[in-house]
């Protein structure tokens, strides 16, 4: 799983351990999709929901992240550290746009991490899917797909960690379209309960 400074200055960026809570937001975490009795995933788009919704995104980001120790493990300890991130912009005539996201701290080996976004809106089913691949794995994971209601998108999809089904959901909230806040969480029982695992805030370089 879960979006530049001088490559050089990548593995010279600090991270740091802090002691928190992993709190999920007291608001609904299901937005748009239901979860059938068969566990299934049923996703619709909001009623606004346009090609448009991520061309905010475009340019050159830095971002301070938040990533959750352990994961579904009752963790509350949270690393901090810093990363850069490139958006393509609108591309595909207008339906989908890509990123690239660094930073010199790595948790599997240390060396330099990069993530590929790829963000594409189906024009009949009016649903943006995001797919993430990193260059630890070299895989796609499964899409999260959704939508926009207003400026706050939730996305989706069934995957498994540690073995076990889980509900990733991102979050991503433009209301500042230069210091958007990024977010993933993981639910282990259908929807029910909820854990923040990762986050991010983006800043635009001018």
């Amino acid at each position: 799983m879960a979006t530049f400074l001088p490559a050089a200055a990548l593995f010279i960026l600090p991270f740091t351990f802090v002691r928190a809570q992993a709190v999920v937001p007291d608001e609904p975490m299901l937005v748009n999709v239901v979860v059938t009795p068969a566990g299934d995933l049923q996703i619709t788009p909001s009623s606004t929901s346009s090609k448009n919704d991520f061309d905010f995104l475009a340019g050159k980001w830095t971002m301070h992240n938040k990533r959750l120790k352990a994961r579904l493990a009752n963790s509350h300890e949270w690393v901090e550290y810093e990363s850069t991130d490139e958006n393509s912009g609108p591309i595909l005539n207008g339906i989908s746009n890509t990123d690239i996201f660094k930073t010199g701290y790595n948790q599997v080996n240390g060396t330099l991490y990069e993530g590929l976004t790829v963000r594409i809106f189906d024009p009949e089913t009016k649903l943006w899917s995001l797919y993430w691949v990193d260059s630890n794995t070299g895989k796609m994971d499964p899409p999260v797909v959704g939508s926009f209601e207003g400026n706050v998108g939730r996305f989706y999809c069934k995957d498994t960690f540690n073995d076990k089904p889980v509900i990733v959901m991102f979050k991503w909230d433009k209301t500042d379209k230069d210091n958007p806040v990024w977010s993933q969480a993981f639910s282990p029982d259908n929807g029910k309960t909820w854990e923040m695992n990762l986050t991010n805030v983006s800043h635009r370089v001018k």
